[in-house]
């Protein structure tokens, strides 16, 4: 039996009807206070989407579903097998209108996100001095109360942007959600992975 982990949250519908629809699970399930749920052949652990990767790096799970930008805050040692292309979403550069021009000329800025490792690397590359600032929910506030000169954050419509006057500054990179795979369960179950990858092609 497979062990898959799902993300909690917005995901975690999306990741269901696609399973159901390439025929991987005959029946859907609903999000709830069980965590782990039999379908069928497969196990499914529903876990917060930053965890995903540490249950499938640790071989609690077999396979994950997880965002492409968790796979690159995270950085896990695992296989990426499959873009399932659903859950798309940007990350991007946002801030107060007002505070563009000092965005695209400044040298040194503080960035609010969840995204420590990402708004880093991104900002190093870019040859400019960022103070990250680490925010674990309602990151749109801290532009807005001067804690941040910008934000990194993950947006699907731009509406909850919109709603607190910001605006996108910069794209760092667009995210889908990716299949991923414990790399010992790949050479131990690759029958099994390879049968469940070739319904989703």
């Amino acid at each position: 039996m497979l062990r898959i982990a799902l993300p909690k949250g917005r995901l975690f519908e999306e990741s269901v009807e696609f399973l159901k629809s390439r025929g991987i699970i005959q029946s859907t399930f609903q999000e709830g206070r069980k965590l782990q749920v039999q379908v069928e052949d497969y196990e499914f652990l529903l876990v917060k989407p930053f965890d995903v990767p540490v249950y499938v790096e640790n071989g609690v799970a077999d396979l994950g579903v997880v965002g492409y930008d968790v796979l690159l805050e995270r950085e896990p040692d695992v296989y990426e097998l499959f873009d399932l292309g659903i859950g798309f979403c940007r990350l991007v550069v946002a801030g107060r209108q007002e505070k563009y021009d000092y965005y695209r000329t400044s040298s040194c800025l503080r960035v609010a996100t969840k995204y420590s490792r990402i708004t880093k690397n991104f900002f190093l590359e870019k040859g400019i001095k960022a103070k990250v600032i680490h925010l674990n929910g309602s990151v749109e506030l801290a532009p807005l109360l001067n804690l941040s000169d910008a934000i990194v954050d993950l947006v699907q419509t731009g509406r909850t942007l919109k709603e607190n006057n910001l605006v996108i500054f910069e794209e760092i990179s667009p995210s889908t959600a990716r299949l991923i795979c414990n790399r010992a369960s790949y050479r131990n179950k690759k029958e099994q992975i390879f049968q469940l990858i070739s319904k989703l092609e």
